[in-house]
């Protein structure tokens, strides 16, 4: 394959990117100061902030700490609402050349709906990513929705069968069978899945024997949890290798995306990376071309899923 030109285009089933690298959620904020810090175009996506139907102050402060091996969050979606954002901040996006991924949140199935109706319809929408870790506050509001498959099953099909565009189900790390809540998602509509959100976890100050989150258990990101992603991605990726899987966590470096497609991605998104280096996601993508001219590949979809296991079966 002497003289090889790669292309990054990616195709996730109809949803045609010119990158395979996005931002993952809230991880760029609104756009308001994005622009002069980074080329939107020459990002594959933005997947915003999760969008609740009212306006969210989020949890209280402190909301954030490092870790010896990432970043412990509890931001509680702070947000300015779905009307908000589409008014004033989605055009900044648009503007910006960038196509946009909406992230929809609630907590029960209507508000997943309403805010479905503010984004599906909107301009420059190209898809949506569905929040599955919010209270369920048609059941038991301590659980998330993801915590029920029939609730994961409900939610995420009412979203498909309202949207105009693709929807991508996003499972939360940790859950007991994510094959299992793969297929639900996929036969309730989904078009695709991005795996994983970020793990549950605790930091403690043992000096002043507090939290170091206003809210104790947080969401860890960044380098501790890309083993995990992966082996979501992997497990999903073999049981439905034609559902398009976009791959999310720990990813900061080229060699990071090309782990995730060699396991089974269609594309990565960029998350804990972009708080330190907001051209992150740029440097992934030319990581990940160099890449590709090195081993003289054409483009990611034929990295996707070539993962050599050592040893007989591979099953994780």
């Amino acid at each position: 394959m002497a003289g090889v030109r790669p292309t990054l285009e990616v195709d996730l089933g109809g949803l045609r990117l010119a990158q395979p690298v996005l931002a993952a959620s809230g991880c760029l904020g609104t756009g308001r100061d994005v622009p002069a810090l980074v080329d939107l175009r020459r990002l594959g996506g933005v997947v915003t902030r999760s969008l609740t139907l009212n306006p969210s102050k989020g949890a209280p402060a402190p909301r954030a700490t490092e870790t010896a091996s990432g970043l412990l969050s509890a931001i509680g979606l702070q947000n300015p609402g779905a009307r908000a954002f589409v008014e004033e901040d989605l055009p900044r996006l648009v503007k910006a050349g960038v196509p946009v991924i909406g992230s929809v949140a609630g907590t029960t199935t209507d508000e997943y709906l309403r805010v479905v109706q503010e984004l599906h319809v909107r301009p420059g929408v190209v898809a949506l990513e569905v929040n599955l870790s919010l209270p369920d506050q048609e059941r038991d509001g301590d659980q998330p929705i993801s915590a029920r498959p029939e609730r994961v099953g409900e939610v995420v099909g009412a979203v498909a069968r309202l949207s105009h565009v693709p929807v991508f189900a996003k499972l939360p790390a940790l859950l007991p069978d994510p094959v299992g809540f793969a297929h639900i998602c996929v036969r309730a509509g989904a078009h695709g899945l991005t795996l994983i959100d970020a793990v549950p976890g605790l930091a403690v100050d043992a000096r002043s024997l507090r939290s170091r989150l206003a809210v104790p258990v947080g969401g860890l990101s960044g380098p501790a949890i890309k083993p995990i992603a992966l082996a979501a991605v992997y497990r999903v990726a073999r049981a439905l290798p034609d559902v398009p899987i976009m791959g999310v966590g720990g990813v900061a470096t080229g060699d990071d995306a090309v782990e995730f497609l060699l396991a089974g991605a269609w594309a990565v998104q960029v998350g804990t990376a972009l708080l330190v280096n907001p051209s992150a996601a740029i440097d992934v993508s030319r990581g990940i071309l160099a890449f590709l001219q090195g081993k003289q590949i054409a483009s990611p979809a034929d990295l996707r899923g070539r993962l050599r296991v050592r040893g007989d079966g591979g099953q994780a």
